[in-house]
């Protein structure tokens, strides 16, 4: 089910709300916490029931092993609860490598070989770091025990659920295990109701709408055209926009969503593409999930305890598996290849004192962060080169003659045509309707907070000038485009 949906706005969310509100009032809070279990887990199945057993089953067995691994390390037995730790996590990681990666590694090892075309588990990536953290949280806290229902509606919380953000089990917890957790506050639902429609307004108006204008090119490149310069980029840029809008919009409906029922979620996005380099950029995207990989790989293979060149390997390794982890496909690791090394480069002028202005740094910034969307986007490698060859102009600089006759100049630049095939809907207009909406993306990213961070001046105008955008594309959008990062 997804958040953006009639379905869910209109009648599950209503009737999740009503519930667990309703029985905290008539039987308590931990009847409120089994309904919330309930219908997170039917909020799972709607997509594909045949995995909610799956999902059970994990949670009962990481639970049952959370168990073990605190019994031994309160006995004194801590390399038994070590290997206990670490079996549970082969456990956890076994079953999302058969699900995710099996299809990869053979095609890799045997290209001829027919794949198993098996059916990836909704959101096994995500509830997998939240398994994982929740093992590491037993393993260095055994004094905090938390019992099945806890940890079932830590884990299958459906806000969080299918897309993060990647929540801690010490943040989270503590705030299910709360009193008076199933009150309803008033402040909490309105404030949760506001961030949850901004969410939605960035997803239906925004995100979907530079989604269209990323799909043409990309789309065109797959199949083979030579997108030329102008069209190559717009492509490029707009992506760039679509997955900015469509997994913070996501964030914000995630936070706004567990807001309403008195849970504070982290902030997982910071006005990124406003940072001046490339670590602050990483530093301020999926903050969660850089914060997991922090703690988890980058950490335990030794940071940068071990020398420059040691923490340059880390580095690249753990961004490589950044990679890896969003998609099983060697176009992923390229990309998570090239945020490696775009790190790497920063650490080192960083290291010899080097500093660029801060414009200059975000512009460079900037840059690389979208070239290297490329092939995180594109269906192969090969359509991947075809558009990087396309925005270095190798297949010529071309504008609609409408454009040039208007300001000939840019005759001396650009050869006329009467219209851009690739670009928005190919008509002589498509030229300056993108460039409009794309300025108005690149504004709103760069120039304007972040929901979290407006204030309730700027929330209720942003509510308001975008509410009529929101609600005919909730009504009347042709379909419902699912997020992005469902497919992670």
């Amino acid at each position: 089910m997804l958040f953006h949906s009639r379905a869910f706005i209109f009648a599950f969310l209503p009737v999740c709300l009503g519930g667990f509100y309703l029985l905290a009032r008539l039987a308590g809070s931990v009847w409120a916490l089994r309904w919330l279990v309930a219908a997170s887990l039917f909020f799972y199945g709607w997509w594909d029931p045949r995995f909610i057993p799956l999902l059970i089953a994990s949670v009962f067995a990481n639970h049952l092993i959370a168990r073990q691994i605190r019994a031994f390390r309160r006995a004194g037995s801590d390399s038994i609860a070590k290997r206990c730790f670490i079996a549970g996590i082969a456990l956890d990681l076994g079953i999302l490598g058969w699900f995710k990666y099996a299809d990869f590694f053979l095609h890799t090892i045997a290209p001829s070989q027919p794949g198993l075309n098996l059916t990836l588990p909704l959101a096994i990536s995500f509830f997998t770091f939240q398994q994982i953290m929740f093992l590491a949280d037993a393993f260095r806290s055994p004094e905090r025990d938390t019992d099945l229902l806890h940890c079932a509606a830590f884990i299958t919380f459906f806000p969080h659920l299918i897309a993060g953000p990647i929540v801690r089990p010490a943040d989270i917890i503590p705030q299910l295990r709360y009193s008076a957790l199933a009150s309803p506050h008033p402040i909490n639902v309105t404030t949760g109701i506001s961030i949850f429609l901004l969410g939605l307004g960035k997803k239906l108006v925004l995100a979907d709408m530079f989604g269209g204008f990323a799909d043409t090119g990309f789309d065109a490149a797959a199949h083979g055209a030579a997108l030329t310069f102008f069209e190559a980029w717009y492509a490029t840029s707009a992506y760039a926009l679509q997955i900015y809008f469509d997994f913070s919009g996501y964030s914000d409906m995630a936070i706004g969503l567990a807001r309403m029922m008195n849970i504070r979620f982290p902030l997982n996005f910071d006005s990124p593409y406003q940072a001046h380099d490339i670590s602050a950029f990483w530093r301020r995207w999926h903050i969660t999930l850089g914060a997991f990989l922090r703690d988890y790989v980058y950490i335990p293979l030794g940071g940068s305890r071990h020398g420059a060149r040691r923490r340059i390997g880390n580095l690249v390794v753990t961004m490589l598996l950044c990679g890896l982890w969003h998609g099983a496909a060697w176009r992923f690791v390229l990309w998570g290849g090239l945020h490696g090394i775009f790190l790497t480069i920063h650490t080192r002028f960083r290291a010899g004192g080097l500093r660029l202005p801060a414009p200059l740094g975000q512009a460079l910034m900037l840059f690389v962060v979208i070239v290297a969307w490329v092939p995180f986007r594109a269906d192969s490698m090969a359509s991947a080169w075809s558009m990087l060859r396309g925005m270095a102009g190798a297949n010529g600089i071309e504008l609609p003659t409408m454009i040039v006759g208007f300001w000939p100049p840019l005759a001396w630049i650009a050869t006329p045509v009467p219209i851009l095939p690739y670009l928005g809907d190919a008509r002589t207009l498509s030229f300056p309707e993108v460039t409009a909406c794309l300025t108005l993306g690149w504004t709103i990213v760069l120039a304007l907070p972040n929901v979290q961070l407006m204030s309730e001046r700027w929330r209720n105008w942003a509510l308001t000038s975008g509410f009529a955008f929101t609600t005919q594309a909730l009504f009347f959008a042709p379909k419902v485009a699912p997020f992005l990062y469902f497919q992670f």
